[in-house]
């Protein structure tokens, strides 16, 4: 009998975790568990506040029957979380990211959190194998079941209908006060698998030989002195200080930041490691950190503040000097540049500039004309670890206007860093050096009709407009606040289904990117409706929440919320074959 267990086990007909003494039993108080949010931000069990129930459903975004499975968690979530009842995902997939998981949920429109599970811990501390297998506690933090959502869905089919709804059941009685009668089923679903090994036959990589050529092409542009980074990569002494944290990052893939799904749409400007790269810095952190031979003659390294469009033609600084408090909230600053346009202009590169750049969260800038400030006038903005606005890029002769008599004024967001602070900015300016053929050209999708109700995890907010001309989409941007969650683009030309442009899962305030496809591979009819589909997180588990039992209106300032749907375009059809001044960006005239 005893080798008839052994082999069992081998085999792994029964899951070893649930025969080892340490599995955890009915009726065990877990004191803590630890994940990762969509943000990537360290979370634990204390974070989702006090509940009458918490149940914790395995999921990866590979397994069917989690597929099949969330609406029925969707719908208990409906009945049950008015009473507090607190459902999670938590996601084990040794190969979906974190960006994966936050896509699963708006694609299976669940409004209860998803989180990561990085090491297996939350599935080891509540002994659970399988996905979509569940586990309970109570308020006291008391497993109290573990098991099968329903027995209706099975690996090789399913019922009509369940014959018990285990996990219902056990949330009547514990709401009802009464003991779980039944407290374990078995489970019919995925194995959880722990993470392959990695290779042991591989060469030790060394930072000269192997890290500093990835970290040079992907991280030094933000993370050199004089940057809004907050420590530079440029040495062996630098890399060694911060390896745990490099590790972990490029791991979680919260750096080199970009938060494009990457199943709809490619980018020109996806920073993005590869996995040869994400796994040689891993491997380089955990086997030693070894430097490695220097080469003989390194590469001088350019510490000097430098544009990155090149040298402008131009250079306009804000003539006040703004001061940023040491701590609290601060408001939008506005300022206009002391420049006038006093013709007609064509810029092809912008970049926005700030000589302290760790205070400036992002700036945006548009011109105002006599007419005033508008959506039109909008031109570009700068974010941290983003691009200045350079379309010498697309190569197809595409430039931005600025109207006579204009001037350009900033929107500015400081954020605060322990001490006061001073920032003044400058922008550059290039004009073009070819001949200008387009111009550039923008769809905002900016509803302002916003009341996000209180403790909604996955509020959503729409916006469309339709195209009255072919274009060539260049680009998209999204801009929401704190509580903004994803946002997803779309288009639907005429007799054709709806096609995802971008979609963003995780969106990230702190990093408002822009998307920049390559010139000619999105055309676009007129008569295509864009759309663009946001959701907002206003509930208390929402780290960055002001104030949870709220209802949030439209507002510039933080603690009130925006939808900004920016998508760039060319008009196909134009051809202005404008030569431009490469001085100052005004149109050359023929002379009489």
């Amino acid at each position: 009998m005893l080798g008839t267990w052994r082999f069992l086990l081998v085999v792994g007909l029964i899951p070893i975790s649930h025969c080892a003494a340490s599995n955890p039993s009915i009726g065990d108080t877990v004191a803590d568990l630890r994940f990762k949010d969509i943000r990537t931000l360290p979370r634990s069990l204390a974070d989702l506040g006090p509940k009458r129930a918490y149940v914790f459903v395995f999921t990866t975004t590979s397994c069917p029957l989690v597929r099949r499975s969330i609406p029925k968690l969707i719908e208990l979530d409906s009945r049950y979380g008015p009473q507090d009842v607190q459902i999670v995902a938590v996601n084990v997939g040794s190969d979906d990211t974190i960006r994966d998981m936050a896509a699963q949920a708006i694609e299976l429109e669940a409004h209860f959190p998803f989180v990561k599970d990085v090491n297996l811990s939350c599935a080891k501390a509540l002994g659970v194998t399988r996905t979509p297998e569940v586990a309970v506690l109570n308020a006291d933090k008391k497993l109290v079941y573990r098991g099968r959502i329903d027995d209706q869905l099975r690996l090789g089919g399913a019922r009509p209908e369940p014959t018990r709804r285990d996990l219902e059941e056990a949330l009547r009685e514990i709401l009802d006060g009464r003991a779980v009668a039944v407290a374990e089923t078995p489970v019919d679903g995925c194995v959880i698998e722990s993470p392959p090994s990695p290779p042991t036959d591989l060469p030790i990589p060394t930072y000269h030989g192997d890290v500093a050529p990835i970290l040079q092409r992907r991280c030094v542009n933000c993370h050199t002195e004089g940057t809004a980074a907050p420590f530079d990569l440029q040495s062996y002494t630098a890399a060694v200080s911060h390896a745990q944290m490099m590790a972990e990052v490029v791991t979680d893939q919260s750096m080199p930041p970009w938060y494009a799904n990457p199943r709809h749409g490619k980018f020109q400007n996806d920073p993005s490691l590869t996995k040869a790269e994400r796994d040689t810095l891993v491997r380089w952190v955990n086997s030693g950190r070894v430097e490695g031979d220097a080469p003989e003659q390194p590469a001088a390294t350019d510490l000097a503040p430098r544009w990155r469009i090149g040298k402008p033609d131009v250079v306009i600084t804000m003539l006040e000097q703004h001061t940023v408090p040491a701590t609290g909230f601060v408001p939008y600053r506005h300022a206009l540049l002391p420049y006038v346009f006093f013709s007609d202009t064509w810029i092809e590169a912008i970049e926005i500039r700030p000589d302290n750049p760790v205070v400036v969260h992002h700036c945006n800038m548009a011109y105002a004309s006599k007419d005033g400030v508008g959506e039109e006038t909008f031109l570009t903005g700068h974010v941290p670890g983003g691009q200045p606005m350079d379309l010498g890029r697309f190569d197809n002769g595409v430039a931005v206007f600025v109207p006579r008599l204009a001037v350009l004024g900033l929107q500015i967001h400081y954020t605060t860093t322990g001490k006061e602070e001073t920032c003044r900015i400058s922008v550059g300016l290039r004009f073009p050096r070819r001949t200008v053929q387009k111009q550039l050209r923008h769809v905002l999708l900016d509803p302002h009709r916003i009341a996000i109700p209180p403790g909604d995890g996955a509020f959503a907010i729409r916006s469309q407009k339709t195209l009255d001309r072919d274009i060539n989409l260049l680009g998209m941007f999204s801009h929401m606040h704190v509580r903004g969650k994803d946002m997803t683009f779309f288009a639907t030309a005429p007799d054709q289904p709806r096609e995802t442009l971008l979609q963003i899962p995780n969106y990230n305030f702190e990093w408002q990117l822009g998307y920049e496809l390559e010139p000619g591979t999105k055309h676009l009819p007129r008569g295509t409706v864009l759309e663009a589909v946001a959701h907002y997180d206003n509930s208390a588990f929402n780290p960055y929440n002001p104030d949870p039992k709220r209802t949030v209106p439209w507002g510039q300032q933080t603690y009130d919320e925006m939808f900004n749907g920016f998508m760039f375009f060319v008009d196909d059809n134009e051809s202005l074959n404008l030569t431009v001044d490469p001085k100052s960006g005004i149109v050359k005239r023929p002379k009489d």
